[in-house]
């Protein structure tokens, strides 16, 4: 009976092991991982922005301004932008729901959050590309357009807090940049030594994806203005690569 106990603790402890979210050190392509998914949320926040007629999907809280503004001003709200909210924050439910049931099982989410993120961007291509350069931002195909991006973007937001330890925000820069800032005038002027060793450390992470973000908003608003929605081809190759980073990891890292 002790012989039998052990091995299923051991089992037990191995499904542990095997479930846990890999740490964005654990090897180059986790390290690599949030500068990818970085630039396809800034690709994909300024092409549905600038071909969705100023629909957000990755900076949510620039939904919520621009529905002020119309308010205030007497306009006529935008739905996308009303629907982006109550969009992006039930597929965070639901992303939070399918992750715990994939750790139930013993399985890491990391590969599948990746692969469902590829999935959603694919049908918001596939659904642009169907309605052709012309489309109207206020049609019910874009919209549905629209929030299957916001979906994608929820899907990355949890997926970084939830499946990937000591990786920084991938699709929101406004706290990132405010501490790495904070963290670079630690280095500078801190004192204390553990002090300073956390904020290289988080300083060291940030930046990559800062600069991710801000590279793909920039190669996002130059592909919209060359081929127009046909561009969500550049987060849809970025979202395959990024599953195709974690793919060589063996199931003892914490990445299935």
């Amino acid at each position: 009976m002790q012989v039998k106990a052990a091995t299923v603790s051991a089992q037990a402890e191995g499904r542990t092991g095997w479930a846990s979210p890999p740490s964005v050190d654990s090897s180059l392509g986790m390290k690599l991982l949030p500068t990818v998914l970085s630039l396809i949320a800034g690709s994909v926040d300024v092409i549905s922005f600038l071909g969705l007629g100023g629909l957000f999907t990755a900076h949510i809280t620039g939904n919520l301004v621009i529905l002020a503004a119309h308010l205030v001003s007497g306009g006529r709200a935008p739905l996308a932008p009303i629907l982006s909210v109550p969009v992006f924050i039930a597929v965070l439910a639901l992303t939070r729901l399918l992750a715990s049931g994939l750790e139930a099982i013993g399985l890491a989410s990391l590969r599948p959050l990746l692969a469902l993120q590829l999935l959603l961007l694919a049908c918001f291509l596939a659904l642009c590309f169907a309605a052709g350069p012309g489309i109207n931002p206020n049609a019910p195909n874009a919209i549905i357009a629209g929030m299957l991006g916001v979906a994608a973007m929820a899907v990355q937001n949890a997926l970084v807090q939830i499946s990937l330890r000591g990786a920084p925000a991938t699709a929101v820069m406004t706290s990132n940049i405010t501490r790495f800032v904070a963290d670079v005038g630690t280095v500078l002027l801190g004192r204390d030594l553990q002090d300073i060793a956390s904020a290289r450390n988080r300083a060291k992470h940030a930046w990559p994806a800062i600069v991710g973000f801000a590279a793909g908003c920039g190669l996002g608003a130059v592909c919209e203005a060359a081929f127009g929605l046909r561009s969500l081809e550049l987060p849809v190759g970025f979202a395959l690569l990024a599953l195709v980073l974690v793919l060589p990891a063996r199931p003892e890292s914490g990445v299935c």
